[in-house]
């Protein structure tokens, strides 16, 4: 029977981080896909290493020799139970980071480095405003004010003191990561997790920012001016960039998104870049060609004639007198439906009038 613990190299009084320390190191000398690895060497350490840190295979081999759970050589354990025996335990890759940084091993085995994990980007914000028509129409120019995390302006958004020097994070000795393990119905579960001490980068601060708790972001309130442009539509939404919550110790701050909503206006339905609008007129009017005021969305008064031989079911245009295009100097048209009025009272002579004029139509 092997001797695992000659294997590892440590006394029979190791505790579990002499040995997790002692598999990580050989682990990393001895990987196949490294120069100068051992694949033999590299399961037996594998091996070892599966036994030594499970308690209870650990006590098995410790007093008999060896463990009667199964294959000692499988990450995966034993299957013999009757189907209810699986036990995934696959600490070996996990301590090596996971199968991640089995690649990272070989990686560095290269010279290249294995890249920290960085810190939170900052969330982005989104939020409504609502205009008028009339606001669409001209653009402006909408400050608004939001909740959100601001960045620390004691520490400058870093989360430490002014020259603090960084050292390994205790809880996870500098690797930035941590081994979660979970008992269930059908075995034991293990995960590794960023950790929670350093948030993955493997470092702390000697001095930490108080105002903050390290984090290097505060609640506060943002104000920021939108620039709404002519002619937007209802739904469309603006991007502000740099202007949602601050990232995490100086990580990059998210963005806001602004929502417009632009209120039902009394007169007119929009449609695309046209305008709707139903406008009442005098039936004579129509039939002498006389002008008609229209007010326009822009507030601006306007004379239109309605051109003879015009059907009166159909919508007449004015052209250029809509909704700015985005982009561009051009405007949409406005239509107008008339709701032609009839005179309450006519005069003989009226009646006479339009008798004769029954002749000409």
């Amino acid at each position: 029977m092997e001797d695992y613990y000659k294997i590892l190299g440590i006394e029979k009084t190791a505790n579990e981080e002499d040995i997790k320390k002692a598999y990580r190191k050989l682990a990393h000398q001895y990987h196949p896909d490294k120069s100068g690895g051992d694949s033999a060497k590299f399961k037996k350490l594998n091996e070892a290493y599966q036994i030594l840190s499970n308690q209870e295979k650990r006590s098995q081999y410790d007093r008999f020799g060896r463990v009667f759970d199964g294959p000692t050589g499988s990450p995966f354990g034993n299957g013999s139970s009757g189907g209810f025996g699986f036990n995934f335990d696959a600490r070996g890759f996990e301590d090596l980071g996971g199968f991640s940084d089995i690649f990272d091993a070989f990686f560095e085995g290269m010279g290249v480095k294995k890249k920290k994990r960085t810190y939170n980007r900052g969330s982005d914000i989104e939020l409504i405003q609502e205009i008028t028509m009339e606001d669409s129409y001209r653009g402006l120019t909408k400050k608004v004010s939001l909740p959100t995390l601001l960045k620390c302006s004691e520490c400058a958004g870093v989360g430490h003191a002014p020259g603090s020097k960084f050292i390994n994070c205790s809880a996870c000795d500098g690797q930035g990561e941590v081994r979660e393990t979970r008992n269930t119905f059908f075995g034991s579960f293990s995960q590794v997790k960023a950790c929670a001490k350093c948030f993955g980068s493997g470092q702390v601060p000697e001095k930490i920012c108080r105002a903050c708790s390290s984090m290097g972001r505060v609640k506060g309130n943002r104000e920021i001016n939108v620039n709404i442009l002519s002619g937007i539509s209802d739904g469309q939404i603006i991007k502000v960039a740099g202007a949602g919550e601050a990232g995490e110790r100086g990580a990059e701050v998210g963005d806001l998104y602004v929502r417009v909503r632009v209120k039902p206006h009394n007169r007119f339905d929009r449609k695309g870049d046209d305008l709707y609008t139903v406008t009442e007129v005098n039936l004579l009017d129509v039939l002498l060609g006389t002008p008609i005021d229209i007010k326009t969305i822009s507030g601006e008064d306007i004379k239109f004639t309605i051109a003879p031989g015009s059907s009166l079911k159909e919508k007449l245009k004015i052209s250029g007198e809509g909704m700015p295009r985005l982009g561009s100097k051009s405007r949409g048209d406005l239509y107008l439906a008339l709701d032609v009025r009839v005179p309450k009272n006519l005069s003989a002579k009226a009646k006479k009038l339009l008798d004769d004029l029954r002749g000409e139509v």
